[in-house]
């Protein structure tokens, strides 16, 4: 289920002639029928801010495919932001964007796992880059559109209230976010996040290709049949 699906021109148009959270709302309840707390809203309307502006360059073709909210199924995982089209090869990409608020991080001696602050106190949860390289993961495992139709899936993680400290992208949490690179606060920042995207979305696909992903079958990849194979022959 997609929550939001359009192009880039039509999410831009959207952010500059309504308020981007009402629409992301008025779409949410349509597709759910359920109701969105204060702070879903609040947190739409910061991210989805950024985000606009991130797109709001030329090398980024208009009629790039845009999801927000796409839920992957039989999972309780979501993607916040999803941008699809082709590379310079022509070849199919879907990059995944994990949004976050978050100002401030305490990293700890666990694999991909953070503190920071969520629902007024100081809690432990999973380092963003983990977090949608492991969606990432889920699609190109399960999703019959990724590992058929050979779409690429590209992860990545902006955090766009988070200046630079060396604590979120210190070298402990280096083999999750070689694999989904984390971006945050600042000009150099978005221009590096802008680069990725480039990169990746040369070519529009009109949601094409976001269409295969989000209706693609779920069933394990062949190499992953075949790889629990071998796990049971043990």
């Amino acid at each position: 289920m997609i929550v939001y699906a359009a192009t880039k021109q039509q999410f831009l148009k959207d952010s500059d002639n309504d308020d981007i959270e009402e629409v992301i709302l008025r779409h949410f309840k349509e597709a759910t029928g359920k109701k969105v707390g204060a702070s879903e809203i609040k947190s739409w309307q910061g991210s989805l801010t950024y985000m606009a502006r991130v797109l709001r360059d030329d090398g980024l073709p208009s009629d790039a495919g845009l999801a927000i909210e796409l839920h992957i199924p039989q999972s309780s995982k979501r993607i916040d932001f999803l941008l699809t089209g082709r590379d310079e090869h022509q070849a199919k990409n879907a990059v995944l964007i994990e949004l976050k608020q978050w100002s401030k991080a305490t990293a700890t001696s666990k694999d991909a796992i953070v503190k920071t602050a969520l629902g007024g106190s100081q809690v432990e949860t999973i380092h963003p880059s983990y977090q949608v390289w492991s969606y990432a993961a889920l699609l190109e495992g399960f999703n019959e559109a990724v590992y058929d139709k050979s779409i690429e899936v590209r992860p990545c993680a902006y955090l766009h209230n988070y200046v630079s400290d060396g604590v979120i992208n210190s070298a402990h949490y280096e083999p999750y976010t070689s694999k989904a690179p984390l971006f945050l606060k600042g000009p150099a920042e978005l221009k590096k996040l802008r680069n990725f995207l480039k990169k990746h979305i040369v070519h529009g696909d009109n949601k094409d290709v976001l269409y295969e992903l989000s209706n693609g079958k779920i069933r394990p990849s062949k190499a992953l049949s075949d790889a629990l194979s071998g796990l049971r022959k043990l």
